[in-house]
């Protein structure tokens, strides 16, 4: 199971529980800042009373609450009119980097070249195969823009191939609330099976028959995947089989299947525990294997080679260790160490080939590749920049010397590279193209360190363009995460190049609450340590601006999700600091969310933020959680951004903080709310919609700064 992912998906699914009235919308007027009315509630918990101003703004189908999200957009058009041209002007820039037809690297796997390639003004990618080598004829498996024409939103969950190469599950989305329907294609006749599986992660597991098939199925309200079911292709879905069903609404679930595809795993995870059950692919109907009962503090993952299993585990190994055991025996008596624990290493994957071990490892922020051979002398490989990411990249064959990895770094567009194992060898076989005349050495980036106030060094990445003078009077956008662990890497993006082209300099924060430098790095940065996460995050600003670097009128922050809360909490405490704040798709309701266990996933996230019910984390949360932290003062200048079927943050928790601020803030710096009425928590589908919407961000800025052009 992957934990870095947020747990948090679909805890936010849920209105909270408020009878939908059906009043008259209010009428607002687009040229002054809408005022949503005052509905106070009173919430109740164990250790006190709050009011709620605008709690029924989580009324979806009210026509009021519609009435002010609509409002709200029409005010930020008013609002940004002024940098309409300018927006469409970083629109075309941003798309014109684009090569828009354009391909990946193929993969081989089972005799087949997998590759998705991309058409002149398409939206979506096409998932191709071609038989044997390169040059034979193409197979057009899915073509996502004819499957999502006429869709506001459309989304492929995941795809795979049974065995004998004739049959592709899929799953698609067309709402934007992560619940897929499962399809199946013949993939000699092109034709589609009858029949439709709804409300599925969106991908599913073969056996290796060829016909049965493992998926796991969501609860429809909370978004929760919490079943798997086996089903035979050609049958009504209904008669499919349940599995294995998680009862504790703490952990969360998915299907897999080794490397090697002698196994189908059932994964189960929460922040801090995890589950693994495994059934032979060839036998499917047999009851799973629990591989290691779930343990308070333990998380693992496994893979297969041969007859052993591989296990990457945090027991006694803050950091995790390596292990090995016996397919005939998983107890952990039997279990092998291969790699041991390191306080200053933290081992973050691995990869196995019949004759080499690869393993992802994180030393200072950095993510090595070490190359281990079974038999003989290992080492690593050489990137040569000073802040970069690299990672393991799609393996699926075992009997190959060579590796597979994927490279990038805030100057260098992502690349994918073989690597020979034996001889030491790299070959890059793409970068991504770059196009408008790119070239990465007029760029430079650093590697600082900001102090904070406990002393504790926090990394920042930063990038700008070559005749960047740090005299104080140049704009940074500073960015971070900070929360489940999530590793904020440096990665290039070409929609950058517009702002660093304009005199930004970029500055990506690796605080407290990711995993950057080891799982103590993340557990500074959680639970009762939270503000750790806040503090580090302005100590880094304060460095930016000691350093001319920027300054406070030219100093702009931006995070989306968990880093919304942190934009929140960061504008609440030190808002002097910014000229202009982004939050995308905030999460800053915590303590109302955190209360309310009608929400099944709400309790899988005390590992991460504190269970409220509890007086010290709930006096801790409170203390930081920004909607309830609102006050009279100044704020800065603040674009929030919400969709409105969003899974994962709601888009009531931004409009009810927009709401407040209102009310509140004693500027008259912009506040401006924009609701994608047809997107959820990751913004626009397709690749040039999604553009519109970084446009819009970086003209907000570039308006504030009085840049035209």
């Amino acid at each position: 199971m992957n934990h870095s992912l947020r747990w948090l998906a679909g805890a936010f699914a849920l209105t909270l529980g408020v009878a939908q009235a059906q009043t008259q919308p209010t009428t607002y007027s687009m040229t002054t800042p809408p005022l949503a009315p005052i509905k106070a509630k009173q919430l109740t918990s164990p250790f006190g009373t709050r009011t709620d101003n605008y709690y029924w703004l989580n009324e979806r189908e009210n026509p009021e609450v519609i009435s002010y999200l609509n409002a709200e957009n029409a005010y930020f058009d008013k609002q940004m009119a002024p940098a309409k041209e300018l927006e469409d002007k970083l629109f075309n820039e941003i798309k014109g980097r684009i090569k828009e037809q354009d391909e990946s690297v193929p993969y081989r796997d089972n005799g087949y070249y997998y590759y998705t390639r991309y058409e002149a003004g398409s939206e979506y990618p096409i998932y191709c195969r071609k038989k044997g080598d390169m040059k034979a004829p193409e197979e057009i498996l899915l073509n996502a823009n004819e499957l999502g024409k006429d869709k506001s939103y459309f989304q492929i969950g995941g795809y795979e191939v049974s065995d004998n190469n004739l049959v592709m599950a899929y799953g698609a989305d067309t709402v934007s609330r992560r619940l897929y329907t499962l399809r199946f294609k013949d993939l000699k006749t092109g034709k589609l099976y009858p029949e439709k599986i709804v409300n599925t992660s969106g991908n599913a597991v073969w056996a290796t028959d060829n016909k049965t098939l493992f998926y796991a199925k969501k609860d429809p309200t909370t978004l929760l995947p919490y079943q798997v079911y086996r089903h035979t292709l050609g049958t009504d879905p209904k008669q499919d089989v349940l599995v294995y069903e998680e009862k504790d609404n703490t952990f969360n679930l998915g299907v897999g299947r080794t490397k090697s595809k002698k196994y189908i795993f059932i994964g189960m995870g929460s922040t801090m525990s995890s589950e693994l059950r495994y059934i032979d692919a060839s036998n499917p109907t047999a009851a799973p294997k629990v591989f290691l009962a779930r343990e308070r503090d333990h998380l693992y993952d496994v893979d297969h080679l041969g007859d052993k299993f591989y296990i990457r585990s945090n027991a006694g190994a803050p950091n995790y260790r390596l292990l090995e055991t016996p397919v005939s025996n998983t107890a952990k008596t039997a279990w092998k160490e291969i790699i041991p624990h390191r306080k200053d290493v933290f081992l973050e994957n691995m990869e196995l080939f019949k004759n080499f071990l690869v393993l992802g490892e994180r030393k200072e922020g950095l993510l090595g590749l070490r190359v281990r051979p079974w038999k003989g002398e290992e080492h690593y490989l050489n990137f040569g920049e000073p802040t970069y990411s690299a990672s393991i990249s799609v393996n699926p064959e075992f009997d190959t010397p060579v590796l597979r990895y994927s490279y990038t770094s805030l100057t260098t567009p992502n690349s994918t590279y073989d690597y020979n194992m034996n001889t030491r060898q790299k070959t890059l076989l793409k970068e991504q193209a770059v196009l408008g005349g790119f070239n990465k050495e007029d760029y430079v980036t650093e590697r600082v360190y900001a102090t904070a106030k406990d002393g504790t060094k926090i990394p920042i990445s930063i990038v700008y363009k070559k005749g960047f003078k740090k005299d104080g009077n140049a704009p940074v956008l500073q960015y971070a995460y900070g929360s489940y662990g999530i590793i904020s890497n440096a990665t290039f993006s070409a929609a950058r190049l517009s702002l660093l082209n304009r005199g930004f300099a970029y500055a990506l924060c690796h605080i407290r609450g990711g995993q950057e430098m080891g799982r103590q790095w993340y557990e500074d940065g959680k639970l009762l340590k939270k503000k750790n996460t806040f503090t580090d995050f302005i100590d880094c600003s304060e460095f930016l601006i000691q350093q001319k670097f920027t300054s406070p009128a030219k100093l702009f922050a931006q995070g989306g999700s968990a880093g919304g809360l942190l934009m929140g909490a960061v504008v609440n405490m030190s808002p002097q600091l910014y000229k202009g704040v982004l939050a995308g798709v905030p999460f800053v309701d915590v303590v109302t969310t955190m209360l309310d266990e009608s929400i099944p996933l709400t309790t899988g996230e005390y590992d991460e933020w504190g269970n409220p019910n509890k007086k010290e984390y709930y006096d801790y949360m409170l203390s930081y959680s920004p909607y309830d932290n609102v006050k009279k003062q100044p704020y800065p200048n603040m674009l929030v951004t919400t969709g409105l079927h969003d899974s994962q943050v709601q888009y009531f928790e931004p409009a009810k903080w927009v709401a407040k601020l209102r009310t509140m803030k004693t500027d008259n710096n912009l506040l401006l709310l924009h609701t994608d009425m047809a997107a959820g928590h990751g913004g626009a589908s397709g690749r040039f919609k999604s553009i519109r919407d970084v446009a819009r961000q970086q003209a907000f800025m570039l308006m504030l700064l009085g840049i035209k052009s």
